[in-house]
């Protein structure tokens, strides 16, 4: 599992914008930027979507006032599954980031087969990132939601 002072991996993730889809380069996405990464097992899956992502659309300006240039949601879902969640929840200061082929949670290590549910899966985490390192790694106990929350990482920044 990566670890705090490590680089983020070089992988792919999706963007499906108004122009079509993006595809990023992890390391081209998060260079030179402060970014707050939180990834969810699944969209619109019950906590994710009652608390996890309304939780950084509340306070996503309160969060890029502590000098966060990106605040990206990840999940184990294609880009326009993400996209739909995103605009459900009036999202539009979070990056929704697809990871279909969940080639970045497991680059990084925080991966979960969940079998039936949906197979491999990302865990519940929150990370910041600056300039491509990662600098604050909370990754939530099975069943838990407690250390990945807005407000959680917004103390910590």
């Amino acid at each position: 599992m990566i670890e705090q002072g490590q680089t983020i991996p070089q992988t792919t993730l999706s963007q499906l914008t108004a122009d079509g889809m993006v595809t990023h380069q992890s390391d081209a996405l998060f260079a030179g930027k402060k970014v707050v990464l939180f990834a969810v097992p699944g969209a619109f899956t019950p906590t994710c979507s009652a608390a996890h992502l309304p939780g950084y659309v509340t306070l996503a300006d309160k969060i890029k006032a502590k000098g966060v240039d990106i605040i990206a949601c990840v999940s184990v879902n294609d880009a326009f599954v993400m996209k739909a969640w995103g605009d459900a929840h009036n999202a539009s200061e979070i990056m929704m980031l697809g990871d279909g082929d969940a080639s970045f949670t497991k680059a990084l290590g925080l991966e979960m087969d969940t079998e039936g549910f949906g197979g491999i899966r990302s865990q519940r985490y929150a990370m910041v990132i600056d300039n491509g390192i990662v600098t604050i790694l909370q990754v939530e106990a099975p069943k838990t939601f407690e250390v990945s929350k807005a407000e959680v990482i917004l103390e910590k920044l």
